[in-house]
């Protein structure tokens, strides 16, 4: 059997049919191609958002991208908004913001009335001390001489009185005994006038002996006085932050003696008299009020919130930096809030004010 050209085989013709697509191959292959470019891209974003979102992407993110991708239909659940339950109230409701200082409102450097040396210092810095504790000793040796010398006196003028008063009465009794002759006219007038006389003088010179018994006794008083002010006592019970004077050195109330002479033996602090001075500007001055809420942060504790108000506004400005001084107490006791510091203060607004004192009520 002879084939035709037309009937035998090619193999080139064969391999071009084996690479002819059909209709619907050419439609499908294409789509598909496309939803897999879509998808890679979808989850390259996903992938970008989600190192550069902070809070991530929600989860049904990669849901929704996967299925318009495939054109299938997706349920998206709505995602909850967060909540930030640190947000401080305070901080939004500020209407001020001031810098100022913390100052003691009781503090006093401790001295005596007297001058003296001292002989004895019985504290250091840092001590807590009550009131009427004894600070320090002065030399008391001299005023201690003087107390004893009153003291004499006093006990001699106490004896005079009982010497008078024994005369006064021996005075009386001839008094009395001439007044019986006399009577009887067995003693003239004379001697009469003359007892009487001598009566009235031991009762003249005992008067002025209980005189000098109130006078010496008043000085007794001025030297145990005198002597009680040799012991250096705390006026208020508070904090010793400086020690200024040592045994043997000479402190005066007056200063005298130039750098030689030490005026006090301590500095003393109340340390429940703490509080917060605050300058405000003259235009501001209108947002603070008296028991105004505030929240007090130490410079060496800037993270600390210590709730305090204000007290009062003083009624005068400073014409050279035109302020105006606000004083505001703390409203809780910490340790670390010391004299001079430096503090930062948020006034609150007059709403939330009204809303914490209608909680609190």
């Amino acid at each position: 059997m002879v084939l035709t050209s037309s009937e035998k085989p090619n193999p080139k013709s064969d391999l071009l049919n084996g690479l002819r697509l059909e209709r619907h191959d050419r439609e499908h292959k294409p789509r598909s191609t496309y939803k897999l470019l879509l998808a890679m891209l979808v989850l390259a974003g996903l992938g970008i958002g989600w190192f550069l979102l902070p809070d991530g992407l929600p989860s049904n993110a990669t849901a929704v991208a996967l299925g318009a991708a495939e054109n299938t239909p997706v349920s998206i659940e709505p995602v909850a908004p967060i909540q930030n339950s640190e947000v401080n109230a305070a901080d939004a409701a500020t209407v001020l913001d001031a810098t100022g200082y913390v100052a003691a409102r009781r503090q006093a450097t401790v001295s005596a009335q007297i001058t003296g040396k001292v002989v004895d210092v019985l504290i250091e810095e840092g001590d807590v001390v009550a009131q009427g504790q004894l600070l320090a000793r002065l030399d008391d040796d001299l005023l201690f001489a003087q107390y004893q010398l009153s003291e004499a006196q006093l006990e001699a003028a106490k004896a005079g009185l009982l010497e008078f008063t024994i005369k006064n009465r021996e005075a009386q009794l001839n008094l009395d005994r001439v007044r019986q002759l006399a009577n009887r006219s067995l003693a003239s007038q004379a001697e009469l006038d003359q007892a009487l006389l001598d009566q009235q003088s031991a009762l003249a010179r005992m008067e002025r002996i209980n005189q000098e018994i109130q006078v010496a006794e008043k000085s007794l008083h001025l030297q145990a006085q005198q002597l009680a002010q040799t012991e250096i006592r705390a006026p208020f019970a508070g904090v010793v932050v400086n020690k200024a004077a040592q045994p043997g050195e000479i402190i005066s109330p007056m200063s005298a003696g130039g750098g030689f002479t030490r005026t006090g033996i301590c500095s003393l602090v109340d340390m429940d008299s703490l509080e917060i001075e605050v300058d405000v500007s003259e235009s501001n001055i209108n947002r603070i009020f008296s028991g105004q809420q505030v929240v007090a942060r130490l410079n060496s504790h800037p993270d600390s919130e210590i709730p305090a108000e204000v007290i009062t506004i003083i009624p005068a400005a400073d014409r050279s930096r035109a302020t105006v001084k606000v004083r505001i107490r703390f409203l809780d006791n910490d340790s670390r809030i010391l004299p001079d510091m430096g503090v930062r203060v948020s006034f609150l607004e007059k709403e939330l004010n009204t809303d914490l004192d209608s909680s609190s009520g």
